[in-house]
């Protein structure tokens, strides 16, 4: 178990009061896992106050003895009810706030309410605009972690070369490889901020149902194995010649990094050879044209550009009428962080420290789907690759 330095967590709560200065924030109040884990080190319940100027008071419901080991804050406090806060505060020195952040596009209607009812004259904004724009640029030691989630995603794309078998279910399937996920040491929980974004260790179908919709924000969705989770992995049986696509996010230490390889026994049809060859192609466009600078919407509608040129228009990035309007995403403790290679983000541009996945896709409904994905991180040299699987289309005999 690796706890992450205190050092960073001092760096990462400063960089926040940063940009709390500049929306006139007197505090930012913490309470989601993930934001909870990248500036405390734990996700231990409770309360992150963050503070105009000062140090960050962690209040915590339970487990405080476990959050005091696990988390390097210098102030790691026990409490029972939010209306212990303000007594804390006036305790640590610190005025009642005026200006708030919270974390308004996940934080609960009735947990708002509640603050509003602790402060009532105080005035409330949006904190995770700034919090996104704290956790994009990823340290060296969140890298280093990153490149470790790698190593387990190629040790899944290796099993998957041995075990892919013509009759074995796309479960057959995704229960060995996240087995070897699982002994590699991933922490089996993906998270995702996006509100009821559930999601497992990843995707992974065969021919036809790669192409089958679901109600998720990606390109690909899936049957599910029922309607209670109605996408991903289902019973379909594989064939030959036909593509099964192996869409993994490994994780280690609370860190991701996301991957797609293909697979097929036997050769699939030249449709499916030549797509995923321009899949190929449009990712080194995007590994030529990406630089310090460069908007994200820019280089969105770059490769857009590319594979409508190339004839996808209605098959990029999901079936015609289920297309999705992004090629890649942001990685790190969550798996949609900034940056976003999407539509609508032209003023957001490409910095030292980001880290992203970028997968471009083809689906053809009835047929199945094909492409790509790797973890890549920009930084001082240029633009570097996390993942290192081969990106070869794998034919099994």
């Amino acid at each position: 178990m690796r706890l992450t330095p205190a050092t960073e967590l001092e760096y990462r709560c400063s960089k926040l009061q940063e940009y709390m200065a500049s929306e006139s924030l007197d505090a930012v109040i913490i309470i989601q896992n993930a934001d909870l884990f990248y500036f405390t080190g734990t996700v231990q319940s409770g309360n992150l106050y963050v503070p105009a100027s000062g140090q960050p008071l962690y209040m915590v419901r339970k487990d405080a003895g476990r959050a005091r080991m696990e988390s390097g804050l210098k102030e790691v406090i026990p409490f029972t009810s939010l209306k212990d806060i303000p007594n804390i505060l006036a305790d640590f020195g610190y005025s009642e706030p005026k200006r708030i952040g919270l974390e308004l596009d996940v934080l609960p209607a009735n947990f708002f309410e509640r603050y509003r009812t602790l402060y009532p004259g105080a005035f409330f904004s949006d904190a995770t605009p700034l919090i996104r724009k704290v956790r994009m640029i990823k340290s060296h030691y969140e890298i280093h972690l990153m490149k470790d989630a790698a190593d387990q995603v190629d040790q899944a794309y290796r099993r998957a070369r041995e075990v892919i078998a013509v009759g074995m279910t796309d479960l057959d399937v995704a229960a060995e490889l996240e087995y070897t996920l699982r002994k590699a040491g991933h922490q089996g929980l993906i998270r995702m901020r996006g509100f009821n974004s559930d999601i497992c260790y990843g995707q992974i179908f065969s021919g036809s149902d790669s192409a089958v919709p679901a109600y998720t924000d990606t390109p690909l969705g899936g049957l599910g194995l029922n309607p209670s989770f109605g996408q991903g992995v289902g019973l379909k049986r594989i064939e030959a010649n036909e593509p099964v696509i192996v869409d993994l996010a490994g994780c280690a230490d609370g860190y991701l990094c996301d991957q797609t390889r293909v697979f097929s026994v036997g050769a699939p049809s030249d449709r499916m050879r030549r797509a995923y060859d321009d899949m190929l192609k449009i990712q080194s466009l995007m590994v030529d044209v990406t630089k310090v600078g460069l908007s994200w919407g820019e280089l969105y509608a770059a490769c857009l550009r590319c594979a409508v040129d190339m004839g996808y228009v209605d098959s990029f990035m999901g079936a015609k009428g289920s297309q999705v309007s992004f090629i890649g995403h942001g990685l790190g403790v969550e798996i949609d962080e900034y940056p976003f290679i999407a539509r609508g983000f032209d003023q957001m541009t490409m910095e030292v420290g980001m880290a992203f996945a970028f997968e471009p896709k083809a689906v053809f409904p009835g047929e199945g789907a094909i492409g790509i994905e790797n973890t890549f991180y920009l930084s001082n040299e240029g633009l570097k690759r996390l993942t290192y699987s081969s990106d070869e289309l794998v034919i099994l005999s």
